[in-house]
């Protein structure tokens, strides 16, 4: 017995979409909708914004955004990071003509902690993407994958981000990071 025919979306189609104040992203096809993030989640988002902002400007590592973006880091896709950094010199007036992001960031989220760490996972890997981090801030953990990982490197005391091996490393001290996030300080 032959399987049906399951639609796959163009970026084109998702693009028409009417703003339903929901994510949506395409891979290989596949439309992933969630809603939009809680507080918690903005509130990682702005912490890790103020954190790296300033060491990716200073060290000049190229353009940080912590923007809705309608990303094409592969022909026909979407993605709508939380945080990413593309490199310097890059030059583009729309998401789908910016370069292959250099680290990648999402906080993960129950409604979207699935394609986080399955699909976007490994589009992001395929895509050679250098860095992609999971912040799971209920685990209190960040999940590192690199293009060739097969297993991530699971961090809960500190990171450490070598964007280049001329610059310092940046070293995000997660007990600390945490703390503020869960506003328990």
């Amino acid at each position: 017995m032959a399987m049906p025919d399951v639609a796959r979306w163009t970026r084109a189609e998702v693009l028409a979409l009417p703003d339903d104040g929901m994510r949506h992203e395409l891979i290989d096809g596949e439309l992933i909708v969630t809603p939009a993030p809680r507080v918690r989640h903005q509130d990682g988002v702005t912490a890790l914004t103020a954190i790296l902002l300033p060491y990716v400007h200073v060290h000049r590592l190229g353009r940080f955004y912590a923007v809705p973006a309608d990303l094409e880091v592969l022909p026909d896709q979407l993605t709508q990071p939380d945080l990413f950094v593309v490199p310097p010199g890059a030059r583009f007036d729309r998401w789908e003509d910016a370069p292959t992001p250099i680290l990648v960031i999402e906080v993960a989220s129950p409604s979207t902690a699935r394609y986080d760490r399955g699909t976007k996972r490994r589009f992001y890997q395929r895509a050679g993407v250098a860095e992609y981090w999971i912040v799971d801030l209920d685990a209190r953990l960040v999940e590192r994958w690199r293009p060739r990982d097969a297993r991530p490197e699971v961090l809960d005391h500190d990171i450490t981000w070598e964007a280049r091996p001329d610059v310092p490393p940046l070293r995000i001290d997660l007990d600390r990071f945490f703390v503020q996030v869960m506003d328990e300080t």
